[in-house]
C-alpha cells in the first residue's frame, strides 16, 4: 500500500530512459538520410485536443450520504472501483500525526464478514490496478475487477466501510504499525528521503495542517492505541464522508441496485469538520544546509501556494512546467545546456486540496561553486517573474500537460483513470467534471495569467535549502511529527496550534470524542458468505496485423480506439547484450547524445517541436533491446512520427553537447554508487554472471566511469550505425488508427531507411557461468535505518522456455502480495515494508531474485527468515490448494484487466515478439493457467531453485550489521561498489 498522492494536473510518466550498447561499423555520416522534405501538417490547436477529453458519468447519492458516480465504458469485461474518503493527515490532531495512513493499512486486514487479507480475495478473483494511497486531503482504495466479480467487491468495500472494528485486534495494529515504520525507514533511506521533512517544516508553521508528513512521526505511531484508532474509524469513515466512483462495464441501473444493496443500510457517520489551510507567507527567507548520501549538491528553492480551490494553481502549474518542466524548460536551458552549471535542472507545483509548494531545484554539476548554481537559479526565476512566459512557451506547457491528461484517461481505474479523475473533481472542487473547466482554463491561459500569478506567489520570502552530499547528523526517525523545534525550521510560529480550525470546532489539544458506532437503520443483505464470482468473460485481444515496409522492416499492429492516442515502440535487437565489456556504457551515453537533436533540429528545437505536438519519445535500453518509444496524438500522428524518425536515423552527436552529456551521465552512475537498491544491483548482477557474460553487468546500463570519460563521438557514431538498423529494427504500432492509414505513414518516416553497407553485428549470449558462490558480499553504508538485502542464482533456463509454471510457483513464494516470503516478514514479524521474489526476462538465462529491504537491527534474522522460506517451501511445504487458486485461477481471470490499456497490448505484442511467441499466446494462457496443478507448480520451482546456490548482497550499516552476519554460517565479504 503506497503513501503517494494523485496530480490533478499530470500523470505525466514521460518515460525516463537510458542505458548501453557498442560494436564496429562506420561512422554516422555513411547512414542514409531521409528521403522526405515535405512539410508535416500543423499540430492541431490546444482548444481541440481538450475537447477530446471527455468522461460522461451519472451520479446518484444514498440516504446515507454516500455519493456515487457511474461511467459507463464497456472496452473490457472490468468495473473499476474507487472510494475516496475526505480524510487525510491534515486532518489528524496533535498526538495522532500518521493515522489516516496507518488506517490506510489496517482496512486491507479484513473486516467483520471477511476475516483475514483483503488481498486474498482480489488475487482469487483476478483484480488489477488495487492498492490504496493516502495524502494530505483524502485516504482512497482502488481495485479493477472481472464484471461478475462486481459483486463481491461491492460487498468487500462495503464491509470495511460499515463493518471494520470487529475485525482491527491489537496485533493487527502491532503489525501494521511496524510495517508503517518500516515504510517509512525506506523512504528516508533513499537519497534525498529526508528533504520532505525540511520542506513541509520550514514552509509552514507548527500547528499547520501541512506541517507534518503524511508518514507522521514514530512516536505518535507507537503511541497509537487500539481504542485511538478506533475511534480514528469512527470519526472519518462514514459513507457521507465517502465517494464511490464505478467505471467501466456498468451503467447507472445496475449501479444503484447493487450500491444500495450493499451500502445502503452502513449508516452515517459524525460530520467531519471542515479544516481552513490558510497559505503561510515566511517573515523573511530562510536559508538551510543539510547533508546526505548524495553524489552532488542539489540546490532547492521553495514557497508554499495556494492549493486547488484557489484558481492560481493553475497558472502556477503551467508557469513551473515552463520554468523547469518541459524538456526545452528555462532552466534546462540555462542551467543545463548554455551556462553547464547543473546537470539536471526543474520546477514543479505540487499542488493539494487548499495548498501546495512550488519547488524548483537544480543538481550541481561537479567542480561547479554551489552558490554560483543557486544564483542562477535565483535569476531564472525573476526573469520569467519579470517578463513573463512567451506565448510559445505556455502553448507548449498547456499542450503537454493536456497530452498527458488525455493519455492517462484510457484506463478505468488505477491511480489516474477515469474513476480517480471524477472522485478527485467531486471531493476537492465539487464537481466531478472539473477536469473539463481545468483543461478550458488552461486553454485560455494568457502569458499575463501565469506572470502575475508567479510574481503574485513567488515574489514572498523563500525557503532555499542545500543538500550537500556527506553522512547525515540526523535521519528521519524524529522528523514527520506535529511539532518541531522552531529553531530547527526557521519559521517560528508555534503560537497558533489550532488556528486553521473552523470557528466553534473544537481545537486540536481537545479532539471531539469518538462518537459510539450507530446502529444500521435497515437490514442490510446476507454477508456470512463472499458473493460468487459470476460467468467470466473470456480474454478478447484486438486483432493482430502485419505489414513489411519497403526496406524490409517489419510492422505489427493491433487497434485500440478507447482514446485519440497512438503508441510506437521501434525495438532494435541489441540492449545490454550488445554493450562490449571493454567499453560499458556506451550505449548509455548514445541515448543520452540522442536527446540532444538532429541533424537539422539542436537539442531545444527538437524538444520544442515535441512539446507543440504534444508527443513523447523516449529511449530505453533493456537487456536484449534498445527501444524508442513514441507516445502521439491522433491529430498529430504524421508530424510526430516524422520527428521520431529524424531522432532515430539522424542524431547530431555534436562534440559541442558531448562533455555536458558525459558529465551527466557520470553524475548518474555516482548517485547509483549511493542509492541502497542499484548499490546492490551494481554487485549481484556481475557476481552471479560473471565478468565474461554479456548479462554480467549492472542493469542500469550507465556502464564503467572510466569508459564514460573516454568515449568520442566516432564511438557512439559507430555504435548508431552497427546496432540501430533497419534489418535489426521492428515497428509495433496499437492505437486509434488503421493498418492501411498507418502503413504510408511509416513508408514515409522509416521506409526508405536504407541498411548500412557494413555487416550487422551479432550479440552472443554463450559465454561461461561460473558456477555459484553462496556467500553474502556486504556493502557498508553508515547510517541507513534499512538494510537493503538481494540475493539471487542464475537458472539453468532461457526467457524463450516455459517457464509459465515456475513463474506462477513464484507468485506463491515471492511475486504477490500473499506470497509466502512477504507474508513472512512483512505481515506476521513486521521487519519490511514488502518482500518479493521474481524470475527475471531476459532471452538468454533468467535469474531468480530476492529483493528485502528490512529494518536494521532484523537484518540477520531477516536472511535466516528467507532462508528458511525459502527451503520449506521447496522441500515438502510446496504450493497449497488456496495458493494455487489465487496463483493460477486469479491469474486467468486477471488477464482481461492486465489488458485494459493500449500500453499493456503494446507490451505484449513486443514481448511475443521477443519470446518468440505466436499472437494467441495470452489468449492460450488464460486456458492454461487453470489446468496447471500443484505437482506442476512444485516441480518447476524445485527443478529450477537452489536457494543453497543464492549469492546475497546486504546494503547497510556494516557496524550494525557485520556482527548479526556472521552467525548464518555463510562466508561474508565486505566489498565496494564500483562503477563497472
Amino acid at each position: 500500500m503506497k503513501q503517494r498522492p494523485l496530480s490533478t494536473l499530470m500523470s505525466a510518466s514521460i518515460l525516463a530512459l537510458s542505458l548501453a550498447g557498442l560494436a564496429p561499423a562506420t561512422v554516422l555520416a555513411a547512414t542514409p538520410s531521409a528521403a522526405t522534405t515535405t512539410p508535416e501538417p500543423a499540430p492541431a490547436p490546444l482548444a481541440d485536443l481538450v475537447k477530446s477529453v471527455n468522461i460522461p458519468y451519472e451520479a446518484f447519492t444514498l440516504p446515507n450520504g454516500l455519493r456515487v458516480l457511474v461511467h459507463t465504458d464497456r472496452k473490457a469485461p472490468v468495473v473499476a472501483l474507487s472510494v475516496w474518503y475526505a480524510v487525510g493527515s491534515k486532518n489528524e490532531p496533535k498526538g495522532k500525526t500518521g493515522f489516516a495512513h496507518l488506517f490506510e493499512h489496517l482496512m486491507f486486514n479484513g473486516s467483520e464478514h471477511n476475516k483475514g487479507d483483503f488481498f486474498a480475495p482480489l488475487q482469487n478473483a483476478g483484480a488489477t490496478d488495487y492498492n490504496g494511497t493516502t495524502w494530505f486531503d483524502r485516504t482512497n482504495y482502488f481495485e479493477t475487477v472481472p464484471t461478475a466479480a462486481l459483486d463481491r467487491f461491492l460487498m468487500l468495500e462495503s464491509d470495511r466501510m460499515g463493518y471494520l472494528l470487529g475485525a482491527v485486534t491489537q496485533e493487527t495494529l502491532d503489525n501494521q504499525r511496524s510495517v508503517v515504520q518500516n515504510e517509512k525507514r525506506q523512504g528516508d533511506n533513499e537519497p534525498f528521503g529526508i528533504v520532505q521533512y525540511e520542506q513541509l517544516e520550514n514552509l509552514y508553521p507548527v500547528g499547520h495542517p501541512y506541517h507534518h508528513s503524511t508518514i507522521g512521526s514514530m512516536a505518535d505511531l507507537d503511541g497509537a492505541s487500539l481504542a485511538d484508532v478506533k475511534a480514528w474509524f469512527t470519526d472519518h469513515y462514514g459513507p457521507n464522508n465517502a465517494i464511490l466512483v464505478l467505471a467501466g462495464d456498468i451503467d447507472l441501473a445496475t449501479a444503484k441496485a447493487k450500491v444500495t444493496k450493499w451500502f445502503g443500510a452502513i449508516p452515517a457517520g459524525p460530520k467531519v469538520q471542515p479544516v481552513a489551510v490558510p497559505v503561510p507567507t515566511l517573515p523573511a527567507p530562510v536559508t538551510k544546509t543539510i547533508k546526505d548520501q548524495i553524489a552532488t549538491p542539489r540546490v532547492y528553492r521553495m514557497w508554499a501556494v495556494p492549493g486547488l480551490d484557489n484558481p492560481d494553481y493553475l497558472p502556477l502549474q503551467i508557469g513551473a512546467a515552463i520554468l523547469g518542466g518541459l524538456s526545452s524548460s528555462r532552466l534546462n536551458d540555462s542551467l543545463v545546456r548554455d551556462q553547464q552549471l547543473a546537470v539536471a535542472a526543474g520546477a514543479e507545483a505540487d499542488i493539494f486540496a487548499q495548498g501546495g509548494q512550488f519547488i524548483v531545484q537544480a543538481d550541481v554539476k561537479p567542480g561547479q561553486d554551489v552558490a554560483k548554481v543557486g544564483a542562477a537559479l535565483d535569476a531564472q526565476i525573476a526573469r520569467l517573474i519579470e517578463q513573463g512566459p512567451t506565448a510559445d512557451e505556455l502553448a507548449r506547457a498547456a499542450t503537454v500537460t493536456a497530452s498527458d491528461e488525455i493519455r492517462k484517461l484510457e484506463t478505468t481505474g488505477g491511480f489516474s483513470g477515469k474513476a480517480p479523475t471524477l472522485a478527485e473533481g467531486l471531493l476537492y472542487n465539487g464537481d466531478a467534471g472539473h477536469y473539463r473547466t481545468e483543461l478550458a482554463a488552461m486553454a485560455a491561459l494568457t502569458p499575463q495569467d501565469v506572470q502575475a500569478a508567479l510574481k503574485k506567489w513567488l515574489s514572498r520570502p523563500v525557503f532555499a535549502l542545500t543538500v550537500e552530499p556527506g553522512t547525515r547528523t540526523a535521519g528521519g526517525e524524529a522528523r514527520g511529527g506535529f511539532a518541531v523545534d522552531p529553531a530547527n525550521t526557521g519559521t517560528g510560529g508555534s503560537a497558533h496550534p489550532a488556528y486553521w480550525h473552523k470557528p466553534g470546532a473544537a481545537p486540536v489539544s481537545a479532539p471531539v470524542p469518538a462518537a459510539p458506532v450507530p446502529a444500521p437503520t435497515q437490514t442490510g443483505p446476507d454477508r456470512s458468505e463472499l458473493p460468487p464470482i459470476g460467468t467470466l468473460t473470456a480474454l478478447k485481444l484486438p486483432q493482430v496485423e502485419r505489414a513489411t515496409l519497403s526496406n524490409g522492416i517489419r510492422v505489427i499492429f493491433a487497434r485500440r480506439a478507447a482514446v485519440p492516442v497512438v503508441s510506437v515502440q521501434i525495438a532494435f535487437d541489441a540492449g545490454f547484450a550488445a554493450d562490449p565489456r571493454s567499453a560499458l556504457g556506451t550505449q548509455a551515453m548514445l541515448l543520452k547524445m540522442m536527446d540532444e537533436g538532429t541533424t537539422s533540429l539542436d537539442s531545444v528545437a527538437f524538444a520544442r517541436a515535441r512539446e507543440r505536438l504534444g508527443a513523447s519519445i523516449t529511449n530505453a535500453a533493456l537487456p536484449d533491446s534498445t527501444a524508442f518509444q513514441l507516445d502521439a496524438m491522433v491529430p498529430n500522428l504524421p508530424g510526430s512520427l516524422a520527428l521520431l524518425s529524424d531522432y532515430i536515423r539522424k542524431p547530431a552527436l555534436k562534440d559541442a553537447d558531448l562533455e555536458r552529456v558525459r558529465a551527466q551521465q557520470l553524475a548518474a552512475i555516482d548517485a547509483e554508487l549511493r542509492d541502497p537498491s542499484a548499490m546492490a544491483t551494481r554487485v549481484l548482477y556481475p557476481a552471479l554472471y560473471g565478468d565474461k557474460h554479456p548479462y554480467g553487468t549492472p542493469p542500469t546500463g550507465t556502464g564503467d566511469p572510466a569508459v564514460v570519460k573516454r568515449l568520442t563521438r566516432a564511438d557512439l557514431a559507430t555504435f548508431h550505425d552497427a546496432w540501430l538498423r533497419p534489418s535489426k529494427a521492428t515497428i509495433f504500432v496499437v492505437g486509434d488508427t488503421t493498418l492501411a492509414a498507418l502503413k504510408p505513414l511509416l513508408e514515409r518516416s522509416f521506409g526508405t531507411w536504407a541498411e548500412p553497407a557494413s555487416p550487422a553485428p551479432v550479440k552472443s549470449l554463450a559465454a561461461a557461468i561460473p558456477a555459484p558462490r553462496p556467500r553474502i558480499l556486504l556493502i557498508d553504508r553508515p547510517a541507513s535505518p534499512q538494510s537493503m538485502i538481494m540475493a539471487g542464482e542464475v537458472l539453468d533456463a532461457t526467457g524463450r522456455d516455459d517457464l509459465v509454471p515456475l513463474r506462477s510457483a513464484n507468485e506463491v513464494l515471492g511475486g504477490s502480495f500473499l506470497s509466502r516470503l512477504n507474508m513472512d516478514l512483512r505481515e506476521a514479524k513486521g521487519w519490511s515494508y514488502g518482500v518479493g521474489s521474481a524470475v527475471s526476462e531476459r532471452v538468454g538465462r533468467v535469474i531468480y531474485r530476492v529483493v528485502a529491504p528490512v529494518q536494521t537491527d532484523q537484518t540477520g534474522p531477516s536472511i535466516a527468515a528467507l532462508r528458511t522460506d525459502l527451503a520449506a517451501f521447496l522441500k515438502d511445504k510446496g504450493v497449497a490448494p488456496d495458493e494455487l487458486a489465487w496463483a493460477t485461477q486469479g491469474a486467468a481471470r486477471e488477464l482481461p484487466g492486465a489488458f485494459e490499456t493500449s500500453a499493456a497490448v503494446l507490451g505484449g505484442l513486443v514481448k511475443n515478439a521477443q519470446f518468440q511467441r505466436p499472437d494467441d499466446y495470452y489468449t492460450r494462457l488464460a486456458i492454461r493457467y487453470p489446468t496447471l496443478t500443484a505437482a506442476d507448480l512444485d516441480k518447476a520451482a524445485r527443478a529450477a531453485i537452489d536457494p543453497a546456490k543464492l549469492t546475497w548482497v546486504v546494503v547497510g550499516d556494516a557496524a550494525k550489521v557485520k556482527p548479526q552476519l556472521e552467525t548464518l554460517g555463510l562466508p561474508v565479504e565486505v566489498t565496494t561498489v564500483t562503477g563497472k
